[in-house]
């Protein structure tokens, strides 16, 4: 029920909240470009080019990750028919559990 109810926020606001911080960080170069060493300027643009980098690592790893081993990828599809024949199988946790209760009467 209350899925009924819940807000979502619309795409538009997702998409300047992700593009706000980069322009902010644009506009402070700007700003403070001539301010600064030449020296310190290429030391800042490259940590921070960097630190871009390494954030937006873990978003191209999980997309390569979803098209090799996705649901409609051949690695998916094959692991999916492999999850549906081993859901059959009954471990040797099982017996435990069958036998415990064999001996409390219940089975």
């Amino acid at each position: 029920m209350s899925d009924e109810y819940s807000v979502t926020t619309p795409a538009w606001v997702e998409t300047s909240a992700m593009t706000a911080p980069a322009l902010l960080g644009a506009a402070a170069g700007l700003l403070l470009g001539d301010m600064m060493h030449r020296g310190a300027r290429r030391g800042i643009g490259i940590g921070l080019g960097a630190l871009g980098v390494a954030a937006l690592l873990p978003f191209v790893v999980g997309g390569v990750a979803g098209l090799v081993t996705g649901p409609k990828s051949k690695l998916g599809v094959r692991r999916k028919i492999q999850r549906i024949r081993d859901a059959g199988i009954v471990s040797d946790d099982y017996d435990d559990v069958d036998e415990e209760l064999r001996q409390q009467g219940l089975l």
